[in-house]
């Protein structure tokens, strides 16, 4: 199997390696789960109207700070206010962070939910991706086979898309690969591995050598199909930079089938086999299709070129595409320290990769049947530490959401004068899932069977946001 390259590190919460490994029976998600993705049961019929075919969800791993980005509070104390400016957007009476110009002009297409609200304190995707928060951090840090299943995962089960093409993709790597764990929030959980999603690999490297946390360097690279399980090992490194990656790839898949290591594989190995190596996948990947202007559009980096695999993806039919934006040190959005330079350092690579995507989405007509989501499992708080930094805040957040049959100009929920605390429409993490499975035609009051038998809301009790569907 590929091997994520990168140094292990321990995220703020202090959850090593060890603790990860105390977990156990992990086995179900080691290296590459896909082999189980086509193992589907008979199709479940969706049960309301579908106004996105496809979703693109773009997590700001570590919790990006609301109130430095889209609710902005320039009357506020000055240990709360920070540095960022307002601009005016798309929408009159609607300002937000300068530096994200491009969002600012596409507002105006836009549903911005300022009241994302939860009890989930912790660095995960699970409420992000679940929408259940009433766990304890340590229960729900890790992935395990009893977690409640992605909507990802569900998409899959009710056999939503078409089978040509992975269903469900998390790029760049697995949530955690940073610090060699796997968190909690993508998987089958209960539903089992068939339903996990396909983990692409990268080997990141950096524009710069950081000064430590909180230093803005920018990840360089792109997200990689995997290996198959049943395949030899072949570490990132191998696959040489001489050479492309498909070009590689045609070479050892000659090697495979003449060797007859296809025909030994089970009639279910096979499909994945076909899965991963259909022209329409490997297009999909193959990023140098595209030309300069629209790469460097993107962004050279990790976080624009995976974007532009999650296009090229929804264009091929993909369902579900995650791109979650984590790496070491000064690539993340866990700002405990210096949040300003931070975001300096990060707001220009987000702005250029989501107003790229929109507006590719806007002109290729699947604008209307993709929904993008820009958002982060919590907030940060509103008073500015000893750092320069935000600390953990799930109390508020945003969620940002364009196409997809959401609504065009449209803000979701007020909060107090310091962003604090939602003091109009709280938006639960249930609630938030609870609208994406209704803009995918998936009623969110469909209830799957955990491990015990007992029957579990998908999404938990949460209720669309009908203020933010059109």
């Amino acid at each position: 199997m590929l091997q994520v390259l990168g140094e292990p590190r321990s995220a703020c919460d202090g959850v090593s390696r060890r603790e990860a490994i105390r977990v156990g029976g992990l086995s179900l998600f080691g290296g590459v789960s896909l082999p189980t993705f086509l193992h589907a049961s008979n199709s479940r019929p969706q049960t309301l109207p579908q106004k996105a075919k496809s979703v693109v969800l773009i997590n700001l791993f570590g919790g990006p700070p609301h109130m430095d980005m889209f609710d902005l509070k320039p009357n506020a104390p000055a240990n709360v206010r920070g540095e960022m400016k307002p601009i005016s957007s798309a929408v009159p009476g609607l300002p937000i962070c300068d530096l994200m110009p491009g969002i600012a002009g596409l507002m105006d297409s836009a549903t911005l939910i300022r009241t994302y609200s939860h009890r989930y304190n912790s660095h995960n995707p699970y409420n992000v991706l679940t929408g259940f928060d009433g766990g304890n951090d340590r229960e729900n840090y890790f992935a395990k086979r009893t977690d409640h299943p992605s909507m990802g995962s569900i998409c899959q089960y009710l056999d939503i898309g078409p089978t040509d093409v992975p269903r469900y993709v998390l790029m760049p790597a697995f949530p955690g690969y940073a610090q060699a764990l796997r968190r909690a929030g993508p998987y089958g959980g209960y539903l089992g591995s068939r339903y996990d999603p396909l983990f692409t690999v990268c080997s990141p490297t950096w524009d710069r050598k950081g000064k430590g946390d909180y230093d803005p360097v920018m990840a360089k690279g792109q997200p990689l199909l995997p290996s198959l399980d049943e395949l030899p090992a072949v570490t990132a490194s191998r696959l040489d930079r001489r050479r492309d990656l498909l070009s590689q790839f045609d070479t050892r898949l000659g090697g495979l089938e003449s060797s007859g290591a296809v025909d030994s594989m089970s009639q279910f190995q096979k499909q994945v086999f076909g899965l991963l190596t259909s022209p329409k996948t490997r297009a999909a990947f193959d990023i140098s299709r595209e030309s300069k202007v629209v790469r460097q559009r993107y962004g050279d980096n990790l976080w624009g070129n995976s974007t532009l695999v999650a296009r090229r993806l929804v264009e091929a039919g993909s369902t579900f595409v995650t791109v979650n934006w984590e790496a070491k040190r000064g690539s993340h959005w866990d700002l405990h320290g210096n949040t300003f330079g931070m975001l300096r350092g990060h707001l220009p690579i987000l702005d250029a990769m989501v107003t790229s995507l929109v507006e590719d989405l806007k002109s290729r007509g699947l604008f209307d049947q993709t929904l993008v989501v820009v958002m982060g499992e919590m907030g940060r708080t509103p008073r500015i530490n000893a750092k320069s930094g935000r600390d953990h805040w799930p109390q508020c957040g945003f969620s940002l959401l364009f196409g997809g049959g959401t609504r065009r100009g449209c803000v979701v929920g007020r909060t107090d004068d310091q962003a604090a605390y939602p003091v109009e429409r709280p938006v639960s993490a249930g609630d938030m899932v609870a609208t994406i499975y209704q803009l995918l035609g998936v009623d969110p009051m469909m209830t799957v069977n955990d491990l015990t038998g007992r029957p579990v809301r998908i999404a938990h009790g949460g209720e669309p946001v009908f203020e933010a569907i059109a």
